[in-house]
């Protein structure tokens, strides 16, 4: 991910505006509390994963680190307790999404392309989930990736708890799509990814309800929550989610009881952010937003697109900061 570090002082009202604004979003259940990355080597976290066998502890790891690393991050305190060098995988190029998958593995997304879809091929990573938590070393398989469609920058992984099956969704700033693997990975072929929906977002990264019945997507300024349909069949959207405004929103964890949404950025001591999913655990019924809404995506109550009534200033200070960020990168 190209880093977007710069805001012209300009924008500085339009962030104070947005930063008040998302001050409003649902707060999380008190035992899934917010915490900061304390490690100095973690500069641009671009995954999260909610650990399933270590109770409060998130996986994550740089976008473009020196090696094979993963950071077992520690919620309680902010600080690293393991970090896991994945072996068999080459020189990882652009790793940008972790997720945890229905056989308890962790699936690591090496996908980024900045240049604009012009690599032959992409990468995914599975490893198991160690049992101890220290610094080691574990042999990772290794699948090459493509798209049925042609090369393309992607963020965001998911592998559905329930049938394993992966998904990924790319990132276009005018609307991507979400793309589907096939039923049973192969390690010595190329997996093709067929898309089967079109997302309607820039999406930096996403994640399924722990019981499978959701998807959340998110990108810079905003998310959307679906109603998952099984596979290859287009989710059905639900509504919008209550993304807190962060310098650069890359990432999203639903909690292993499904009650929040955990939400992380980029950047040196970053901040996760918890936010509740309202109407939803992690097996009851009712949509998966944080900001309500009905299967037509417009807003419900609670958040930054829901119980919010200035929400015409929210809207003004997004587009300012969105058109300077976007000058920037021309620029660039």
């Amino acid at each position: 991910m190209r880093s977007l570090r710069a805001v012209p002082s300009v924008l500085a009202g339009a962030v104070l505006l947005l930063a008040v604004a998302a001050s409003s979003a649902s707060a999380a259940p008190d035992d899934h509390e917010g915490f900061t990355v304390k490690d100095p080597r973690i500069v641009e976290s671009s995954g999260l994963a909610a650990s399933r066998a270590h109770p409060g502890v998130y996986w994550t790891h740089n976008d473009q680190d020196k090696g094979a690393y993963l950071y077992a991050v520690d919620s309680r305190t902010g600080k690293t307790v393991a970090t896991v060098t994945m072996s068999g995988v080459g020189a990882p190029r652009d790793v940008e999404a972790i997720s945890v998958g229905a056989d308890g593995n962790l699936y690591v997304g090496d996908i980024g392309d900045n240049l604009g879809g012009t690599w032959p091929n992409v990468w995914i990573y599975r490893l198991p989930e160690p049992k101890t938590l220290k610094d080691q070393t574990v042999r990772a398989t290794q699948y090459v990736v493509k798209y049925a469609d042609g090369a393309r920058d992607a963020e965001a992984l998911m592998v559905h708890p329930k049938t394993g099956r992966i998904y990924i969704a790319d990132k276009k700033e005018e609307g991507g799509s979400l793309y589907e693997g096939p039923a049973e990975m192969s390690a010595s072929g190329t997996n093709v990814f067929k898309k089967i929906a079109d997302t309607d977002l820039w999406v930096t990264d996403g994640a399924f309800s722990p019981d499978g019945e959701q998807l959340a997507l998110r990108g810079y300024f905003g998310g959307i929550s679906y109603a998952w349909k099984g596979a290859g069949k287009k989710p059905e959207r639900e509504g919008r989610l209550s993304v807190p405004f962060q310098r650069q929103g890359e990432s999203v964890t639903y909690t292993p009881d499904g009650t929040t949404l955990m939400y992380g950025t980029e950047g040196a001591q970053s901040q996760v952010t918890p936010v509740e999913v309202r109407g939803k655990g992690g097996g009851g019924s009712g949509p998966a937003s944080g900001g309500g809404g009905g299967s037509d995506g417009s807003p419900g109550s609670g958040g930054l697109d829901g119980g919010l009534k200035t929400g015409a200033i929210v809207a003004g200070a997004v587009l300012l900061v969105f058109l300077g960020l976007k000058r920037l990168t021309r620029r660039r």
